[in-house]
């Protein structure tokens, strides 16, 4: 990778009460550029994702983000960091309307300085609906506003789960183009059932089966790599 590391993650073991999830996981996050992480379904993708955004503590294993160790530190205070998640489950507040979801991210931002409009560039579809109750917005809207509420908080890296899970085809090219052009100036790490988005957003990949890293390296060697075909195989 020929950006330095913002996240370097090593030897994560993970575990849901006496359940190992992750096994010795290491991975770099460049500093600007995308990294996917594919797998089947159960791989770990997600696990791993929580695990770095402080909703899960490893047992073993560190975390260090832009050169501070955040193992154990609260996800709150990776987020004043820097870091940035959009989880795969629900990630907006439904009763409120587009610009409340909106104004709630940009509380996060260190600045304090509005972004709204920057958003609303970025998606346009929300500048037509910020009054709009979040609840009423198709799938792929909610998914727009969700990423667009944590990019508010002018993170160094932000980590998407799914961003494109249950989201119209024609909405999926959309979000495609926007984290190519996020992925342009900041690090973006993405989890993606959509293998070809993921591979045409990021520069570096991890396949993942059973908790462990099971193949990694550039995107175009993983692209071809015979590998990739059995660990994604059903």
């Amino acid at each position: 990778m020929p950006d330095p590391a913002l996240l370097q993650a090593r030897g994560l073991c993970t575990y849901y009460g006496t359940s190992q999830a992750l096994f010795d996981v290491s991975i770099d996050v460049p500093s600007r550029g995308g990294v996917a992480i594919l797998g089947r379904n159960g791989a770990g993708k997600t696990t791993l994702l929580k695990t770095l955004a402080g909703d899960l503590l490893p047992r073993a294993g560190s975390i260090t983000f832009d050169g501070s160790d955040s193992t154990r530190r609260p996800t709150e205070a990776r987020v004043r960091a820097g870091l940035g998640h959009v989880p795969q489950e629900q990630a907006v507040f439904s009763g409120m309307t587009v610009r409340e979801n909106l104004l709630i991210g940009q509380m996060a931002d260190r600045s304090h300085e509005s972004k709204l409009e920057e958003m609303i560039t970025l998606f346009p579809r929300l500048g037509e609906r910020l009054s709009q109750k979040a609840g009423t917005l198709s799938g792929g809207e909610r998914k727009m506003l969700a990423i667009s509420r944590a990019l508010l908080g002018k993170p160094y890296l932000i980590m998407l789960d799914e961003p494109t899970e249950g989201v119209w085809h024609g909405v999926i090219e959309e979000i495609a183009e926007r984290l190519q052009k996020l992925a342009q100036n900041i690090a973006v790490l993405i989890v993606e059932q959509h293998v070809e988005l993921a591979l045409r957003v990021s520069r570096y990949c991890y396949v993942m089966d059973r908790g462990r890293v099971a193949l990694q390296g550039p995107t175009e060697e993983i692209r071809n790599s015979p590998e990739l075909v059995r660990l994604l195989a059903p």
